[in-house]
């Protein structure tokens, strides 16, 4: 049975010790992450299919639910890029009336996730899937961005990658070159002002900057102010969803897919928002707040919502101590909706597709690609089979391709580690410098072993590591003889504790590495994450290796 304190939201943990100085943080970083939230928000929504103040209801309610009441620190939730297209659908089939159905039937999925502790079962998805889902989503995002890029005149886009892109070729004639131009400029502003000034909020002064130049250059192109009519003044709207039973059995596939991918989402905001907070999230607690975020928020006409991961990172760079920050956030933007509103009209689409251009880019984890092309062919068939579902089918058929394709990975991995062999007395010989028995460990490092295949699912076991940092010796060795087998996320996991080694001013050694874990770190080239000298082939030479780390320490000598 869990503890009582298992289950209490981060803001309620943190106002232990709270402070007008952590305060003063959070006040700035949610006034900031706010500002920067604001275009995304609109952006998001209309390329969702749905009226722009759609996702700014959103971003104030699911955000204050999701700080208040989430596992996270530092997370930042709102409407996001993972839900795009698959809404996008929705809508065209089922109506804004279907999409706050489906979004209810998502968020009891998350609340019931979150509440039976299944929510830690969203990390066996593997590596290669997840990438393959964010490659193939950002690859979605930017094609539904082209027509407002470029100001063409479509009456209809077509839902499917092909189709519209095919609709944007044949209508490149229309191209207005006042909005491209719009845009291009945009685009610059962003990707300079990233470079030169990363803590100014680059995509606000963009959408600041367009709107202006439309506003006092009277540019003949497309606003919200044009296609919508603006955006209403005052408090999100309070509409009760109809939910016909007819409507919600359809809706189930869909519902299931919005859920998956706000579980994974969110997740992995959450570990982004550790890594840089230094903190651990409460993974049920935070699937609990979203799953309850995306209960209510349609009843205020928004839009499914979960952990964004640019803003969440923009919050904790921009000084958040405390999840007080995301509610701070979400109260900006309320008031933005109160005072600012009518201002809005103004808004440039092209500028608008152009920071989405710019957010597709950098969530599709396209550093990762190359990573994976250096791992097992399976490994690479998987990202391949996940990115062109995701891009080419319905992303329903792609998230449930992903699980299936999890469940058969995870069989060849774990069976492949089973093996016969004949006990020699080279066996034995070799055997004693693996064994810990009879070598004396020394008081400068700290043992551990990996038991098991390291495969999606088990890579959280290796965090335990890095929760002892603080308390371990300068040298810490992990001894992987019975390691039968890794897979990608494995890797990952020990490319982290590889870091959070080095960050911590400890020295990893690697050793005793069965035939394949050692062949796929060869492949990846994981070596550069420790140094070849700190990969040894038994724990004999391990403890070897760490006399000559700590003779070097001693001696004030940099070692890897």
């Amino acid at each position: 049975m869990d503890r009582p304190a298992n289950w209490l939201p981060k803001s309620i943990l943190c106002l232990h010790g709270y402070n007008w100085q952590q305060f003063s943080g959070d006040l700035v970083a949610g006034i900031t992450v706010g500002l920067v939230a604001l275009p995304l928000a609109m952006a998001f929504a209309i390329s969702s299919g749905v009226a722009p103040e759609a996702g700014i209801y959103t971003a104030v309610v699911a955000g204050f639910l999701i700080s208040a009441l989430g596992g996270s620190k530092t997370q930042i939730g709102g409407p996001t890029g993972a839900f795009v297209v698959i809404v996008f659908g929705i809508v065209a089939e089922h109506g804004v009336d279907g999409l706050a159905v489906c979004t209810v039937m998502a968020g009891g999925m998350l609340l019931l996730l979150g509440l039976t502790g299944l929510g830690s079962t969203v990390r066996y998805m593997p590596r290669p899937v997840i990438v393959g889902f964010t490659n193939g989503i950002a690859v979605l995002i930017a094609s539904t961005q082209l027509k407002d890029f470029f100001g063409l005149t479509i009456d209809q886009v077509p839902g499917e990658f092909v189709g519209r892109m095919e609709a944007v070729f044949t209508h490149l004639s229309t191209i207005s070159w006042p909005a491209t131009l719009l845009a291009i400029a945009a685009i610059v502003t962003i990707l300079l002002i990233r470079r030169f000034a990363p803590r100014i909020p680059s995509y606000i002064v963009a959408m600041v900057g367009g709107t202006l130049v439309v506003a006092f250059a009277g540019l003949s192109v497309e606003t919200i102010g044009s296609r919508f009519g603006g955006i209403p003044t005052g408090l999100p709207p309070l509409t009760v969803p109809r939910f016909d039973p007819q409507l919600m059995s359809a809706l189930l596939p869909a519902a299931m897919t919005v859920a998956m991918l706000g579980a994974i989402e969110s997740l992995l905001s959450a570990v982004v928002s550790d890594r840089m907070s230094r903190d651990k999230h409460n993974s049920n607690v935070e699937l609990v707040a979203q799953g309850i975020a995306n209960v209510v928020v349609p009843f205020f006409g928004g839009i499914p919502a979960t952990g964004a991961i640019a803003r969440t990172a923009t919050n904790v760079r921009a000084g958040a101590k405390s999840p007080i920050a995301g509610m701070i956030h979400a109260i900006t933007l309320l008031g933005i909706l109160l005072f600012a509103a009518p201002l809005a009209k103004f808004i440039p689409l092209s500028v608008l597709a152009a920071i989405l251009l710019v957010v597709s880019y950098y969530m599709g984890e396209w550093h990762e690609i190359p990573k994976l092309l250096k791992l097992t062919w399976a490994d690479i068939s998987v990202w391949a089979i996940t990115f062109a579902l995701t891009v080419f089918t319905d992303l329903t058929v792609a998230v449930g391709t992903g699980v299936v394709l999890a469940a058969l990975l995870f069989i060849r991995k774990v069976t492949s580690t089973t093996s016969v062999s004949q006990v020699t007395s080279q066996y034995i010989e070799e055997g004693w410098l693996h064994i810990l028995q009879g070598k004396p460990i020394p008081e400068y490092a700290a043992v551990f072993r990996i038991h098991g295949p390291l495969l999606f699912g088990g890579n959280e076991k290796v965090s335990l590591i890095a929760d002892l940092l603080g308390d371990l010796p300068p040298i810490v060795i992990v001894r992987l003889r019975n390691m039968t087998a890794i897979d990608a996320t494995g890797l990952q996991a020990l490319e982290d504790l590889a870091e959070k080694c080095r960050a911590a001013g400890r020295t990893l050694i690697l050793c005793g590495a069965p035939a394949q874990p050692a062949k796929l770190m060869h492949q990846a080239e994981f070596e550069q994450h420790v140094g070849k000298e700190n990969i040894c082939p038994n724990f004999h030479a391990a403890l070897e290796r760490a006399i000559v780390v700590q003779f070097n320490r001693g001696h004030g000598d940099r070692v890897a």
